[in-house]
């Protein structure tokens, strides 16, 4: 367990153990796997094993806390599953093998439990653990980041690969990008490039830049700027396109998301 502030650094990374975080104080970007949104307020996470993602106190300014308790891939794998009297825990670890966001009333109280992990010595951590985890498998207001359970195929050599191409876009989504200075990044053919992103991202390029644009534009629009300022703020160089490119996204137009947010 471990809360280390890493909010001025894009950490994208992944590990075998299953993770739990939990952050209060802080309006940021929830970006897990395939997944990419932004969080208001709070976030209560669950990440499945091997699933990439960024650290979830990125690019916070605000005076935040953060709690992330890590949970052995052995430890969830043989006993926890291998307990029959543990069964809505061990479905509470399938569901987050799809990453699971914990939108209840609970969140906050849940919160408070696991900041309190750090102060107990080891065996009440373990018996407190369980409750909070038996807590959590009967929360129903939740939602999977992936329709499906997420499937890494990076190896680490990919990792740190995509990675860079990760912090690139991060640093310069303001900017347009071209196709050509990413292959370069990345020691590749355009055509070579372009096959590799697919086959990390499940997108093309241009729909991963969009997708990652369009979630800069929303934290833009929940700061209560202008459509308009959302738009070349976070790289669009049309109104229109940022129009359509936000209805298909999100399945609502800009000025709706603005309106009903500020609401």
């Amino acid at each position: 367990m471990f809360n280390p502030r890493l909010n001025d650094l894009f950490f994208w990374h992944f590990h075998p153990e299953y993770e739990l975080v939990y952050i209060e104080g802080a309006d940021g970007t929830r970006h897990v796997g395939n997944h990419i949104t932004t969080y208001k307020n709070s976030d209560l996470v669950l990440i499945g094993s091997n699933i990439p993602h960024l650290n979830f106190d990125y690019g916070v300014e605000s005076d935040y806390k953060k709690v992330v308790v890590h949970l052995k891939k052995e430890l969830v794998e043989t006993y926890f599953y291998g307990t029959p009297e543990l069964q809505t825990i061990n479905k509470l670890f399938e569901k987050s093998k799809h990453g699971i966001a914990f939108n209840s009333g609970l969140k906050k109280q849940i919160g408070i439990e696991l900041f309190e992990l750090e102060e107990l010595d080891p065996v009440e951590q373990y018996f407190k653990l369980l409750r909070i985890l038996d807590k959590l498998s009967n929360i129903d207001d939740v939602e999977l980041l992936h329709n499906r359970p997420y499937n890494n195929l990076r190896s680490d050599k990919n990792q740190k690969r995509i990675r860079n191409i990760f912090t690139y876009i991060d640093k310069n989504y303001q900017n347009k990008i071209q196709l050509q200075e990413m292959a370069n990044l990345s020691n590749m053919t355009k055509e070579a490039f372009c096959r590799y992103f697919k086959k990390m991202t499940k997108h093309t390029f241009t729909e991963f830049l969009n997708r990652y644009r369009i979630s800069q534009s929303k934290r833009i629009l929940m700061s209560g700027n202008t459509v308009s300022d959302a738009c070349y703020s976070s790289g669009f160089d049309s109104l229109s396109y940022f129009n359509r490119v936000f209805k298909k996204i999100t399945q609502e137009n800009p000025t709706e998301f603005r309106k009903k947010y500020l609401h």
